[in-house]
């Protein structure tokens, strides 16, 4: 039988509860606190083009063939077809020759000789280096490609290789803190650009229940950075590698990589 005295009991009591579990929800979040975090992405730009595929190769090779057809006749080739027509009217006798002169006188056909042999001794450099044999501290390998500086830096209670980041300090801004960390885990014979003095992604992490003390996890905000001149120093960071792009997807893991992933070419 339906009571409805009971019924606004029950209504009573459940918003009670709800009102409960608001309260203790924003006063939980007030007490909510965040570290923020600058995080730098260094990247070395390729140095020489990539090699061409099959099809490259062969698009490439019909274009200079339609170039060569459509093209004029160069100096060379005019004083080629010259030389001809005058060796040809010299044995024909149509044409006085000048012994002397005949022997001073350098033709087009000498100096494609000339040119061809020099060619054969020609040799082009090795797309490869020294340094692509397992040196990832050095930024002479994969010449083709991007690279990326990856630090080993201490996570909670891990040690992992990622792009150089710390924890902002009082009364610095972003871009501050960013080149701050940058010198620290670099030194100061590293010289790079920033492409901006905003970030240009974000992401956030929780820390794990043991770390949690004051703050419940870290925002991490990004600058992109382009290398000009210099190196690591040793002294200032004995765990650093320069990673392509496909290196830096198979050491990095979580939600940086879902990030960086966007941000490597």
């Amino acid at each position: 039988m339906f009571n409805p005295v009971r019924l606004s009991r029950y209504i009573l009591n459940v918003k009670l509860c709800r009102g409960f579990a608001d309260n203790t929800g924003q006063k939980d979040a007030k007490n909510l606190k965040w570290d923020l975090y600058a995080g730098v992405l260094v990247e070395r730009l390729p140095i020489i083009s990539k090699s061409l595929n099959a099809i490259e190769e062969e698009f490439q090779a019909l274009l200079w063939q339609k170039e060569f057809e459509g093209s004029l006749k160069s100096n060379h080739e005019l004083k080629h077809e010259r030389d001809l027509l005058q060796a040809e009217l010299i044995k024909k006798g149509e044409v006085e020759i000048d012994l002397d002169e005949s022997a001073s006188k350098q033709t087009a056909q000498d100096l494609k000789d000339a040119y061809s042999e020099e060619f054969k001794n020609f040799k082009l450099a090795s797309r490869k280096t020294e340094a692509d044999i397992k040196q990832l501290k050095s930024i002479n390998r994969a010449l083709d490609e991007t690279l990326y500086l990856l630090t080993k830096q201490v996570v909670g209670d891990k040690k992992i290789y990622t792009i150089p980041e710390g924890k902002r300090i009082e009364n610095e801004n972003m871009r501050q803190a960013a080149e701050r960390v940058l010198k620290e885990a670099c030194g100061t014979n590293t010289k790079v650009t920033f492409y901006g003095n905003a970030p240009c992604a974000f992401y956030k992490y929780k820390y794990p229940s043991s770390l949690k003390k004051e703050s419940i996890g870290a925002k991490v905000f990004l600058y992109r950075t382009s290398l000009q001149k210099g190196n690591i120093e040793m002294e200032k960071s004995k765990t650093f590698e320069w990673q392509t792009k496909k290196e830096v997807i198979e050491k990095i893991k979580g939600t940086q990589l879902e990030i960086l992933q966007k941000l490597l070419f």
